[in-house]
């Protein structure tokens, strides 16, 4: 299908309009009003209809066209991170402090490339719905898209999501059948003491001491409670308490990602956490409050789609640039919700050899923009024919 390659290239420019502007312009997770409207007016500008505020800020857009009865959706998400971004990008972030260090503008631009293309030439029967999903960073936006009916309102019969990743070959699509990406618990934990000068440490109850022994302790959990052929990752990401050095705090806060492939070894972690944070809270005299974030759920594609979704990439970028099975990740992502509701697939486009992503560093090569939308557009013409 190299010619549909060659329409889709045509797209690079206003493309990376859209990726420039998404890029310079992020937005934090249930705060992309901006980006929605944006997106929410190039869509109804090609012709979509266009609902907006769903799950808080996200904005879905639907086409009908023919006597199709198969509805798709194709999903992208569009917040940013709390990451300030150090490049030389001539269209770097605007806004101090946060940035697209994870792609997610790239994701949506290549949504908004296919949707352009479909709308013009008008060669699909059948529904597509195109998801632009908020707050997958923090692994509420689909969660929160769903808990607004959004499949009630929006019947789909498969979904798709895609990923740019950076230590796979640039422009290379990578599917795997099952489970492809871990779940994450993020949980915070405060321990409550009573501060007081640092001289008379007598006089008060230490959080931070016990945080300490707390971090120590919670790294004892993979290595002697979890099999070493199952994978599991607890980070203590953040741990803040105090702010002066002759004063002992009052609280202590650790903030955890816990990341899991197996439901039975998930459970027994998270107890483990619950158990140690007591039995060390007891130990030096302190309280807690732990709180648990969104549960968490593995990313399992369809077998029998990601088998079709791999022959449509054959047919559009050559088997040279189609590897399954690819690679799986400790990573997580909320899109597993809804591959939890719907026969579901996700992929992975090649960054190249780039800084990971998060990494304040990480850019996306704009040549994947219109790899990704000659994807989509596929998958498109594949399922709604």
């Amino acid at each position: 299908m190299p010619s549909l390659i060659d329409d889709i290239q045509a797209e690079q420019i206003p493309m990376e309009v859209y990726f420039r502007h998404l890029h310079q312009h992020p937005e934090l997770a249930f705060e992309e009003t901006e980006s929605a409207a944006y997106i929410a007016g190039l869509l109804r500008q090609w012709g979509y209809e266009v609902t907006e505020g769903i799950g808080g800020t996200g904005v879905v857009a639907r086409m009908q066209l023919g006597d199709g009865t198969t509805s798709i959706g194709l999903r992208a998400d569009t917040d940013a991170l709390p990451v300030p971004e150090m490049t030389d990008l001539p269209y770097k972030s605007k806004v101090a402090g946060k940035s697209h260090t994870c792609g997610h503008d790239a994701h949506t631009t290549m949504l908004l490339g296919a949707a352009q293309y479909l709308a013009r030439k008008g060669n699909f029967n059948g529904t597509l719905n195109l998801i632009f999903q908020p707050a997958e960073e923090i692994m509420a936006g689909a969660p929160a898209m769903l808990g607004d009916d959004l499949l009630r309102r929006f019947p789909m019969d498969y979904m798709f999501g895609l990923h740019n990743m950076p230590g796979l070959e640039a422009g290379t699509l990578y599917l795997t059948a099952g489970p492809v990406m871990a779940a994450v618990d993020n949980w915070e934990i405060e321990l409550t003491g009573k501060g007081g000068h640092g001289s008379m440490p007598e006089r008060c109850i230490d959080p931070l001491v016990a945080g300490s022994a707390l971090v120590m302790s919670l790294q004892t959990i993979v290595s002697r409670n979890v099999a070493a052929q199952d994978a599991v990752v607890v980070t203590i990401g953040a741990f803040n308490s105090g702010e002066a050095g002759n004063v002992i705090p009052q609280n202590a806060v650790l903030r955890l990602s816990v990341r899991s492939r197996d439901p039975d070894t998930r459970t027994r972690v998270l107890d483990r956490i619950r158990a140690i944070t007591a039995a060390t809270a007891e130990g030096y005299n302190v309280g807690f409050e732990i709180r648990e974030g969104q549960p968490g759920a593995v990313l399992v594609n369809d077998d029998e789609q990601t088998r079709i979704c791999t022959e449509v990439a054959c047919r559009l970028l050559g088997e040279e640039r189609v590897v399954n099975p690819g690679p799986t990740f400790m990573g997580s992502e909320d899109f597993a919700f809804f591959a939890q509701q719907r026969p579901s697939v996700y992929g992975f486009l090649g960054n190249g050899d780039t800084p990971m992503v998060h990494h304040p560093e990480y850019a996306c090569d704009p040549a994947n923009l219109p790899v990704g939308a000659a994807y989509w557009v596929a998958i498109t013409q594949h399922y709604l024919r």
